[in-house]
């Protein structure tokens, strides 16, 4: 660990990790989901004519969507990925996660039901035209990494960021903690790891053996951790300047960042004085 970071028992750099402290529960991702799709309106109940997948779902939670969606069996979807023939990154090796892009997308093509497979490949058809376009790419280019890297960290900053204001602060924090070589320590890979929604990071959590642990790990975790939509990537080819390394969001609406590890723990006692003092609390 470089000699200037504070040892993993005292520091928590990420709001959600913070957040879920008082969590009264948690929230499995995939299963525990409710699938958004728009249906046409009327009398009778219609089937579903699109699905939405928004920003930040993981690959997992975007199969079980898709199975819903098509009426499938669970695990349908995941187990079509092998004859899916998905335009993937090299560095992907084969993983979706990152480039299942959030849009809107038609359950119908040329008049008849799609296919996980023709779902899937669309999704990743729409991220690589979103991706490898001039300005991502360039922006990649311009901050020294490749177009994939810059997807892992949108996906952290999707993962991370309290509002779309905060998530070039946040880019500005991963690519701060790298120049440093101080590892991320990003609750959001941790609960990636633990394959968690919500969870209540412990010492124990720190210690997992993972490559996504990156309290353990230094630099990106292997891959992205969710799929990131286009504000979280233009914020990773464009981090606000800043000189931060800390973060944590006080109250809703509240999110300061810092340079200083003091300040850091002042502000970290002050969420815990409000979390205590709470309704939720109690």
């Amino acid at each position: 660990m470089h000699m200037n970071t504070p040892s993993r028992s005292t520091i928590r750099l990420t709001r959600r990790g913070r957040l879920v402290l008082i969590a009264t529960g948690a929230v499995v991702a995939g299963t525990a989901v409710a699938v958004p799709l728009l249906s046409l309106g009327g009398e009778e109940e219609k089937k579903p004519t699109t699905l939405v997948i928004p920003e930040g779902w993981r690959s997992g939670q975007i199969y079980h969507a898709v199975d819903k969606a098509l009426a499938l069996p669970a695990g349908t979807t995941k187990k079509s990925l092998a004859k899916a023939n998905l335009k993937l990154p090299n560095d992907a090796e084969g993983n979706p996660e990152g480039y299942l892009f959030p849009a809107t997308y038609p359950l119908e093509q040329n008049g008849k039901k799609a296919t996980p497979e023709q779902l899937l490949a669309f999704m990743v058809d729409t991220a690589n035209k979103k991706f490898n376009g001039a300005p991502i790419a360039a922006g990649a280019q311009r901050n020294a990494m490749n177009v994939y890297q810059a997807v892992t960290i949108a996906s952290i900053i999707q993962a991370e960021a309290a509002t779309k204001a905060d998530m070039g602060k946040v880019a500005r924090v991963v690519f701060n903690r790298l120049e440093r070589g101080m590892p991320l320590q990003m609750d959001s890979t941790i609960n990636y790891a633990l394959n968690r929604a919500t969870l209540k990071t412990t010492e124990a959590d720190t210690r997992i053996d993972s490559p996504y642990n990156s309290y353990q790990r230094m630099g990106l975790p292997p891959t992205p951790i969710d799929n990131p939509g286009e504000d979280a990537v233009r914020a990773a080819i464009s981090p606000t300047p800043g000189d931060w390394l800390y973060f944590v969001t006080v109250k809703p609406g509240d999110t300061r960042f810092t340079a200083d590890y003091a300040e850091h723990q002042r502000n970290v006692a002050e969420f815990n004085r409000n979390q205590q003092s709470s309704p939720k609390a109690k």
